[in-house]
């Protein structure tokens, strides 16, 4: 088989996405029956809500688990270069013949029905992990909680919500309040939760959940913390402190999602050494990552490239925390964003720590914001911004007066994942 194969399959999936977008499970339950009820067949399943932190939370338990020596699946979205990272089986990516043949299942399964992408494809995970054998299994929510399409395990082992902020008002509510209240849905009656410290508004509502639900929860700030202090990682809870290394990944931020994974490892009842290797080991591309030698770095080789998928007004201020940690240095932006973000939001925190800004659309994506519309709201923002036509034009104009400048491309997923492609 041909890696054509699986993308043959998920492109005539996407042929069956309803014209109007609407959050619902009846889809999903459906097609989960028709394929067996694989969802009831899971190991241990870790599932995580939270509008930013949850990838990079769960990337750490699971460095964190598998140093242990156990094995784990793990389900997240969207992909960067290839569909196969959004599942990972027993620690491999899912490999391109089993993708095919489950992909294909599932399609047949369907009866040609209406279901989103989404859906669809988080079913042929599920089904995947079913058939595989492992320790646990990590879900990652893809848009929301309560209505998404991970959210069918009656019994989790654990939930864990992330900090909440403003993200999709569209499809979530208009108040970080009403958002957290999607992103409760993935608590359960009686089944132990981990929250972030959250806005006062956010926690409000998680916290009514979890006493209607009688669930148990670890809360950071009342039953377990972790700071930063002389540059290593604090962790505090009723059973002692830990002092450890710092992340791997760069950010105050993630010190905080340490915190949530080495929680989440002590509940489960791991020791120090696990816990030390769910900061130290961590790897997550496009989360502030320092780029290697590759097709679009070569353009300038003298240049530091770095390259984020932070899409929010959250992400923008911990990607401008970020950039003050780095050796003080001109930092020039390549900045693709979706229309359905707040662009304002995303332009206030990085004001005062960018030189440039240079401009894209990100290539093939129907609902990437116009390169220009985001270089007028960069400019309205106070920044010195301009369009490209693409991101090596971008890497060519910023190279031409500064040589060895530092070049972060950032502001989605998408667009990082394109670069990604690029840069191999």
């Amino acid at each position: 088989m041909t890696r054509q194969t699986s993308d043959a399959i998920l492109e005539r999936m996407m042929a069956l996405h309803p014209k109007v977008m609407d959050l619902v499970l009846d889809r999903v339950w459906l097609l989960l029956d028709r394929l067996g009820n694989p969802q009831n067949n899971l190991p241990p399943v870790i599932h995580i809500a939270g509008t930013n932190g949850k990838g990079s939370t769960q990337a750490m338990i699971r460095a964190g688990l598998e140093a242990a020596g156990k094995s784990v699946h793990a389900y997240t979205s969207p992909h960067l270069a290839r569909f196969h990272e959004r599942i990972r089986l027993a620690g491999d990516l899912i490999s391109e013949d089993n993708l095919t043949a489950i992909l294909d299942e599932c399609y047949t399964a369907n009866k040609g029905e209406q279901i989103t992408y989404f859906e669809i494809t988080t079913v042929a995970a599920i089904l995947a992990f079913a058939r595989t054998r492992a320790d646990y299994c990590l879900l990652e929510v893809g848009l929301g909680g309560r209505l998404d399409a991970t959210n069918v395990v009656d019994k989790p082992a654990l939930t864990i919500i992330t900090p909440v902020s403003f993200d999709h008002p569209q499809f979530l509510g208009n108040t970080v309040a009403e958002i957290a209240g999607e992103k409760a849905g993935i608590l359960k009656k009686q089944i132990p939760a981990i929250i972030t410290r959250q806005p006062d508004d956010a926690m409000e509502v998680i916290e009514a959940k979890l006493d209607a639900l009688h669930a148990p929860a670890l809360i950071q700030g009342q039953h377990w913390d972790a700071f930063e202090e002389r540059g290593r990682l604090i962790y505090q809870d009723e059973r002692g402190l830990l002092d450890l290394p710092p992340p791997a990944l760069m950010g105050a931020h993630q010190f905080q999602n340490a915190g949530t994974a080495i929680t989440a490892l002590r509940f489960l009842g791991y020791d120090d050494k696990a816990c030390e290797a769910a900061a130290t080991n961590v790897e997550w591309p496009a989360r502030m990552q320092r780029l290697g030698k590759g097709a679009l770095t070569n353009l300038a080789p003298h240049a530091e490239f770095w390259l984020d998928g932070g899409h929010n007004a959250a992400c923008a201020a911990t990607l401008a925390e970020t950039l003050t940690r780095l050796p003080k240095r001109p930092t020039h932006l390549i900045c693709g964003l979706m229309n359905t973000k707040d662009v304002a939001g995303y332009m206030a925190p990085i004001v005062p720590h960018v030189a440039t800004m240079h401009t894209v659309s990100i290539p093939g994506e129907v609902n990437t914001l116009p390169a220009a519309d985001t270089a007028s709201a960069a400019t309205t923002a106070g920044i010195d911004a301009q369009v490209a036509e693409t991101v090596q034009e971008a890497i060519t104009k910023i190279t031409a007066t500064d040589p060895n400048a530092r070049i972060l491309i950032c502001g989605s997923l998408y667009l990082a994942g394109d670069v990604l492609r690029a840069n191999s």
